[in-house]
């Protein structure tokens, strides 16, 4: 077996076998003999014993021997015939699943490995049916190793090539846009770069990425942390909230994590490794990290070929915007590089600010605690990014303050007053074809930066038919600087009590007051998010969940874990930690994640 961290020959394998798939990756293996429709049942362990390659067929196969005529021969004495080396591969199949669902990783590879060894046997000059039928098993073996590998959650050990500096037509067209419409872009992103960029690079290190992808922010996003494109992706690298969400990234009605330059660059190198994993060379990474791997896989089944190392193969058959991406990214690297030869003078870069974190349990504005640190109110908000109302939220929480501020903030935090949202009420508008901004404005007889502000439109031009937004009411409060909320009252139904949310409600402060989890809560109510409504009607579990009742100690991830060696060393089944986590075979942990392990 090979070593997790380098599949080598396997994950060429892999790959050779995901894009001769084709369009018939959609479907499952058709075939199952009459004897397997009675048992279905996957050899035992015994029948398939530990890692490749001590991990033998059930019986050797030799190589078939030169077929006399174009149809199928009989079968010398001893050898196999195509149908039984199909149900021997099968059965392998079957036994894979079975180990994966035992969290035998190892052997789930190995048995695959064996199940392809035996359909190569498998001379082209048999009837159709069989052809068939081994078409469809080598589909089925190629969707299960990239599940496989995908629930592995592999690490990048650092050995992957750097990223070719490449010099053609479109990157010669990319450098002239640089050098004059957008040169004034270039500068002022490149002078920003100097206060995330080395944080970037040093992540991208220790996860053994190129550090030429640290500049791939100035591409996403200006090196802007609160930059927002029209597809509403977010942050310095420009994650939509789904793949945010896959990665990590969290949000709700407080912070949204994509503005946080750590976590979102984490988050990235996560994704990057992943799409390597796919692909196998970073300028084809790069067009799926822009428009997703689905968009990139669907054109290199469409051009048949037979290989992932030649992007500019795919340039011509991909969106144009997607397409261009490429070439952006490979201007700016051959400006950062040799600036004079393309007629830059670059300036100085904005110096990191020097930071520490305290973590406060109290609802409190940045403009007032600025106040009292004598700190200006913009740094702060600079320093915490994904803080989306400028203030802390209704739960512990770590603030990044400038060095040396912590132990003034917490000395004064007794004196800075609690801060309350202003309650804003609006009413939703589906938006009609023809519609503008202003029409929505004066029949709700209110403003266009209003309801920009309330829906976060960047601009006023830019809507659609079929979008629902906000619209602002006159009725509104100040927010208020008090106490928080008594308990409200609750209804007790059965096992479970009905909560009626009120103003000042979160969902860590409604599962603190009943002795349970948010996520508890969120599964019970089918809660995508943590975003509540007043009046909203909670279902609350009484008593605490059996997950709930586990003792837990937090788990920093280190580099080279996976959830299965977490699992082992903290003896733990692989599905039990996956549930504690709220994880599922297919989702990516990432080094310095904190994770939930059990403790004695």
């Amino acid at each position: 077996m090979k070593n997790q961290s380098s599949p080598g020959i396997l994950e060429i394998l892999l790959i050779f076998l995901f894009l001769a798939a084709g369009a018939g990756c959609a479907g499952e293996y058709r075939y199952v003999t009459p004897e397997k429709k009675q048992a279905k049942k996957p050899p035992s362990q015994q029948a398939v014993p530990g890692p490749a390659p001590s991990l033998p067929a059930p019986e050797p196969v030799p190589d078939p021997e030169p077929a006399p005529a174009p149809r199928a021969a009989t079968p010398a004495s001893g050898e196999k015939s195509s149908q039984e080396m199909l149900d021997s591969a099968l059965g392998f199949c079957q036994a894979s699943d079975d180990f994966w669902e035992h969290g035998d990783l190892d052997n789930a590879i190995d048995a695959l490995d064996q199940a392809y060894s035996l359909i190569l046997k498998i001379g082209a000059d048999n009837p159709p049916e069989i052809q068939q039928q081994k078409e469809d098993l080598r589909v089925t073996i190629s969707r299960r190793i990239l599940e496989v590998y995908a629930s592995r959650h592999t690490v990048a050990n650092g050995d992957h090539k750097v990223i070719p500096l490449e010099m053609n037509s479109h990157v010669e067209r990319a450098l002239k846009l640089f050098q004059g419409k957008e040169r004034k872009f270039f500068i002022s992103a490149y002078r920003r770069s100097g206060r995330y960029r080395p944080a970037i690079v040093k992540a991208l290190k220790a996860a053994g990425l190129p550090e030429e992808l640290s500049w791939l922010p100035l591409i996403e996003s200006g090196f802007k942390v609160r930059a927002m494109s029209r597809a509403r992706a977010l942050g310095l690298w420009q994650f939509i909230a789904s793949t945010g969400y896959k990665f990590g990234l969290k949000r709700d009605r407080w912070t949204d994590e994509r503005m946080d330059p750590d976590k979102a660059t984490r988050a990235a190198i996560a994704y990057l490794k992943e799409l390597h994993q796919i692909f196998g060379d970073w300028t084809t990474v790069l067009a799926a990290y822009n428009c997703g791997e689905g968009t990139v896989l669907r054109q290199i089944r469409t051009q048949k070929i037979n290989y992932l190392d030649n992007f500019w193969d795919l340039y011509g058959k991909l969106p144009w915007e997607t397409a261009f991406y490429v070439p952006r990214f490979l201007a700016v690297l051959h400006i950062v590089n040799d600036p004079g030869a393309y007629g830059f003078t670059l300036p100085p870069v904005d110096a990191p600010v020097e930071t520490e974190s305290v973590t406060i349990d109290k609802q409190v504005h940045l403009k007032t605690m600025a106040r009292y640190l004598s700190v200006p109110y913009g740094l702060l908000r600079d320093l915490n990014p994904e803080l989306r109302r400028n203030s802390t939220p209704d739960r512990p929480y770590a603030l990044k303050l400038p060095k040396g501020k912590g132990a003034v903030l917490l000395a004064r935090l007794g004196d800075i007053p609690v801060w309350r949202p202003p309650r804003v009420a609006y009413v939703r508008h589906k938006v009609r074809k023809g519609e503008s901004l202003s029409v929505i404005a004066r029949r709700y007889r209110t403003s266009i930066r209003a309801i920009m502000a309330m829906n976060r439109l960047k601009s006023s031009r830019y809507i659609k038919a079929g979008w629902t937004l906000k619209i602002p009411t006159r009725r509104s409060r100040r927010a208020l600087s008090s106490p928080p909320p008594a308990p409200p009252a609750y209804k007790i139904k059965g096992k479970y009590a009905e909560y009626v949310v009120r103003n000042g409600d979160s969902l860590w402060r409604i599962a603190k007051q009943f002795g349970t989890t948010t996520e508890a809560i969120q599964s019970l109510n089918h809660l995508d998010t943590a975003d509540l409504r007043i009046g909203q009607i909670l279902t609350i579990p009484r008593g605490i969940p059996e997950l709930a009742r586990i003792k837990t100690r937090k788990y920093r991830v280190l580099k080279g874990d996976s959830p299965y060696t977490i699992a082992q060393k903290n003896q733990m089944k692989l599905s039990e930690f996956l549930r504690l986590n709220h994880l599922t075979p297919r989702s990516t942990i990432f080094p310095g994640q904190i994770l939930l392990v059990k403790t004695e």
